[in-house]
């Protein structure tokens, strides 16, 4: 008999979203060095960057989470909105986790 196991290579984009909010205010970096912090709104489950006058969904992070690790925002560019940002806060180890 062959068994099939799934596994769930990221966490839920629930609890990386939390991780998210809990860092709201912190600076992070882009790949290309330029310093950023970020707001959440949570009733309408946006980020907004200090850096652009634009918002990124809570479903746009989740598009990237399911892609992530990247080599960079390059790879996620016509997909979502903010993927240097995404990119960035993704890959940061206060919300990443070692599962990816």
């Amino acid at each position: 008999m062959l068994l099939v196991y799934e596994v769930k290579l990221h966490s839920d984009i629930d609890q990386v979203w939390q991780r998210i909010q809990n860092h709201s205010g912190d600076m992070f970096k882009t790949i290309t060095g330029l310093d950023f912090t970020y707001e959440i709104d949570t009733s309408a489950n946006i980020l907004i960057p200090s850096r652009t006058d634009y918002n990124i969904s809570k479903s746009d992070a989740k598009k990237v989470l399911d892609r992530v690790p990247l080599k960079g925002p390059g790879e996620i560019s016509d997909d979502v909105r903010g993927p240097s940002y995404l990119w960035a806060i993704l890959h940061d180890s206060r919300i990443s986790n070692d599962e990816w």
